[in-house]
């Protein structure tokens, strides 16, 4: 075989066996062609018109000059134009950087040179953040998102919407390739850029698959920000590649959430502990009207025992599913299904079966005995290659073969996991460890609590004081004492707060994710 015969092979093998995210857009649309794919306001995109746009807007941007493994950086709020650009990116060969909406001008300075994004596509209204910056000499290219004005250059929706060539394009791309950097939260350092590729991120999907139950028939909401690895990667691609229908909307509101659903018959929704406890608490949360709701998904941060129990009883016919997991890992490693929360309604569930975890000591990095508390490590395809240009934090991470969550946890002798904290968040009093969660959920059990966060504060006698946030309920009365006298009941004496505080709100970031960092700086 000659050269010229052997390279025509080798490029006909790689598309014959093309394991992209693009191509898998592809084969759903073959499938369901007319079917509606998503939703955004009064916009609708079948299976078909989804994969043309996302061929349309992939053009568009090699036509700017981008070449393969250029960074393309979205700033937005959710919309149809959001998603489209990031699965255009994943035809072209471009590594798509997605930015929280909420940065501030240093933190977005920050990323965009972090990453070297040669464009940016922004919401209008985001724009002046964007201006307010040096932006770095690598981002040539900006441009709008949901914009359709067509009066201005390098527009998302308008390229989606446009009457151009919307084929396949003729690339070869690779399953290894980066496809994605997705920012950690930022709340004890740095945010960190864990790349994936397409084939961390199908790994994934496909396990979203088999354990949350996510099928061809769902109607889902995607509320959280498409921004976030859950709300993407656990839920709205999933839902996408298996042949489901997602709403996106692009803010949180409970007013407009609680009658979409109602009026949609949407059966699939995902949220934090902190939205779903203010849904509950909303006035027009009623449960009569919301018994289509079959899967509750609920993750990024530990819920608390009383209001799992709360939506058990509230919407009785709905499956809860607790989600567990990271950005570095796509983000999903275990799930805790329905038929399992009567008999461990406090764990994170089993890894899945892409997923080996084990509980290690952290000064031994010994496997940790039943019941016996450690970090939480894991092995995986579904693993980030490493953080974006910071190979030290990619070897903190990686050490003997397995990833380091950094993460607090033990496992049952079934081998179910329950998370007890963020090891930076276990507060040091006294030389004894304490696992804020502990405190928090006795807290929770007070019918005064709305939200509560236990924090460490540096304290002379104690190194650190056991101290809790409280935000009271509408109809209740804040009273120190009382919440004292219930937390010396069923805590040990040393875990009971040396403070308490009131506030009308917690810190958050846009994903409902709770900013301890905040909390400790602003009281220590």
């Amino acid at each position: 075989m000659n050269a010229c015969s052997s390279a025509t092979l080798n490029t006909d093998l790689q598309q014959a066996r093309c394991n992209t995210i693009g191509a898998a857009l592809t084969r759903i649309s073959e499938r369901y062609g007319q079917k509606t794919a998503i939703s955004f306001q009064d916009r609708h995109w079948s299976f078909s018109q989804l994969d043309q746009a996302s061929n349309r807007v992939a053009r568009q941007l090699l036509a700017l000059g981008l070449t393969k493994g250029d960074r393309v950086a979205a700033y937005g709020k959710n919309s149809d134009a959001y998603l489209i650009l990031w699965l255009a990116c994943t035809k072209a060969g471009l590594i798509h950087v997605p930015l929280n909406f909420s940065l501030v001008e240093r933190e977005l300075t920050f990323l965009l040179n972090q990453s070297g994004a040669r464009a940016l596509f922004m919401d209008l209204d985001l724009h002046q953040h964007v201006a307010a910056i040096q932006v770095p000499d690598s981002l040539e290219i900006q441009g709008t998102l949901r914009d359709h004005s067509n009066t201005r250059p390098h527009q998302v929706l308008h390229w989606a919407l446009a009457d151009t060539d919307s084929s396949p394009l003729d690339l070869i791309l690779d399953e290894h390739d980066v496809v994605q950097i997705l920012y950690t939260s930022g709340t004890t350092s740095d945010p960190k850029g864990a790349m994936h590729t397409h084939s961390s991120l199908l790994t994934e999907y496909r396990s979203c698959w088999q354990h949350l139950d996510i099928v061809a028939n769902d109607l889902a909401l995607a509320a959280l920000p498409l921004y976030h690895s859950a709300q993407m990667h656990v839920f709205t691609m999933p839902t996408l590649l298996i042949g489901g229908s997602s709403w996106i909307m692009d803010a949180v509101s409970a007013d407009k959430l609680l009658p979409l659903i109602k009026a949609e018959q949407l059966n699939a929704f995902f949220a934090p502990p902190t939205v779903w406890i203010n849904l509950l608490r909303h006035p027009a949360f009623d449960e009569r009207q919301l018994q289509q709701l079959t899967k509750l998904y609920y993750g990024a941060s530990i819920m608390p025992a009383a209001i799992v129990q709360e939506l058990s009883e509230r919407l009785p016919k709905a499956g809860l599913y607790n989600c567990y997991g990271q950005s570095e890992i796509a983000p999903l490693a275990s799930v805790l299904r329905p038929e399992e929360h009567a008999e461990r309604p406090t764990s994170a569930g089993q890894p899945l079966l892409s997923v080996r975890t084990r509980v290690i000591n952290p000064q031994t990095g010994e496997p940790c005995a039943a019941n016996e508390q450690g970090e939480i490590v894991h092995q995986s395809a579904q693993l980030m290659q490493g953080y974006w240009d910071n190979p030290e934090a990619t070897s903190k991470a990686f050490r003997q073969g397995w990833f380091h969550s950094g993460d607090l946890g033990y496992q049952d002798e079934q081998g179910y996991l329950y998370i007890v904290d963020r090891i930076n968040d276990v507060v040091n009093s006294g030389g004894v460890l304490i696992a804020s969660r502990d405190v928090e959920e006795v807290l929770y059990s007070h019918p005064m609590v709305a939200e509560v966060a236990v924090i460490g504060v540096p304290d002379e006698r104690w190194i650190e004081a056991v101290t809790a946030v409280v935000v009271v309920k509408s109809e209740q009365q804040a009273d120190a004492a009382e919440l004292l006298r219930h937390a010396k009941q069923s805590l040990a004496h040393f875990k009971v707060p040396k403070h308490i505080h009131f506030v009308e709100q917690l810190p958050k970031n846009s994903a409902g994710k709770l900013l301890k960092r905040e909390l400790r700086n602003h009281y220590s």
